[in-house]
């Protein structure tokens, strides 16, 4: 039996998102099993089958469509014709209906958890992810939380499911010289979308409620979002804190360890996380951080962070207070945060992953 393994990247974007950033750091590390890999652009030192270049999100929902299109009728083709004896899938999508086995990972149900009306997301997660996940020989996902998504919302026995955390690019993410004379105000942090459940409205009351909230800015960075993003604004605006509160939108990668290691502390009070790559990436720059108590915030954080109930925004002024006015705190934290952060890496990841897909050839 030919040990043949197919890696389904015909989802990767150019501009790192967290999906690529996750499967470009976990691929490298399947080398030993000699995958063959599914791919718009080629890879240096891997085998490549090329794939239409129109199957990613740049093409917004169009795309979308086109690769679950693809997944289902000209995925099986290839799997068949390369003699392949396993598919993975670093996103929950296979063809279903086929005679091909897959392994798939499942970062988050946030589309479930957070239902919208009419969301292809939401339908997209109760109709086609029930399919996937049980015809997959195996689930790997980003935490113990998210496990715990997948045995509630679908029943799913707990052998058919692995937790396999993630972790962040220690040689990009790491500690850097403090400015000794800050051209800015000292300022708090988020990073991310702008969708409800990130919190951010509760995150804006907070910060209004800062005694001498004047003393400091919130830097509010991710891509603008036409749903969203103006309700933000307006409430930014009402409260008369235009001065205070910047939105920064997508911020460049290369730019983001400056200003984290800047930073007073990262706040990221989301109200569900399938793992939380912003509170690892700036634990790894040594900033403290202010995160949920809930899902899997806590399995990333560990006793590192300021930990608060993320509907509660009296918890989350009084930890922004509480860093804002104590250099020990925040020296305490940052150590503590370095020392958390250390307990991850992509090789890691990697060798639990190759274990799973080993195990399932």
């Amino acid at each position: 039996m030919t040990h043949n393994l197919l890696v389904n990247l015909s989802f990767l974007l150019s501009q790192p998102t967290g999906l690529a950033t996750y499967a470009g750091n976990l691929f490298p590390y399947l080398k030993s099993l000699e995958p063959t890999l599914l791919t718009a652009n080629k890879i240096d030192n891997f085998n490549c089958v090329p794939v239409p270049p129109n199957l990613t999100q740049a093409q917004g929902t169009k795309g979308n469509i086109q690769r679950l299109l693809w997944t289902e009728f000209q995925l099986p083709k290839l799997y068949h014709h390369l003699k392949t004896s396993l598919l993975f899938s670093p996103i929950p999508e296979a063809p279903i209906y086929s005679n091909c086995r897959f392994v798939v990972t499942v970062h988050d149900l946030i589309p479930l958890r957070f239902p919208r009306r009419f969301s292809a997301l939401t339908l997209y997660c109760r109709y086609y992810l029930p399919q996937v996940l049980a015809q997959a020989e195996h689930i790997i996902c980003d935490s113990v939380a998210t496990k715990k998504d997948l045995q509630t919302f679908f029943s799913l026995p707990d052998t058919k499911i692995t937790p396999v955390l993630l972790a962040y690019d220690k040689t990009h993410f790491r500690p850097l010289p403090k400015d000794t004379q800050p051209s800015t105000i000292p300022y708090f942090f988020y990073i991310g979308r702008h969708d409800p459940y990130k919190n951010l409205h509760r995150l804006i009351t907070a910060f209004a409620k800062l005694p001498n909230y004047q003393d400091y800015q919130l830097w509010i960075a991710g891509s603008s979002d036409p749903r969203f993003t103006p309700l933000l604004k307006t409430q930014t605006d009402e409260l008369g804190l235009s001065e205070q509160i910047k939105f920064l939108d997508y911020l460049p990668y290369e730019q983001l360890p400056q200003i984290l290691n800047q930073a007073l502390a990262l706040v990221f009070p989301s109200l569900w996380e399938g793992f939380g790559l912003p509170v690892l990436e700036a634990m790894g720059c040594g900033t403290p951080v202010i995160t949920s108590n809930l899902s899997s915030l806590p399995e990333v954080a560990g006793d590192a962070a300021l930990l608060v109930n993320p509907y509660k925004v009296e918890e989350i002024t009084a930890a922004m207070e509480a860093l804002a006015t104590d250099a020990q705190l925040r020296s305490r934290l940052s150590q503590q945060s370095l020392h958390q952060a250390s307990q991850f890496s992509w090789q890691k990841t990697a060798q639990e992953t190759v274990e799973v897909l080993t195990r399932h050839w």
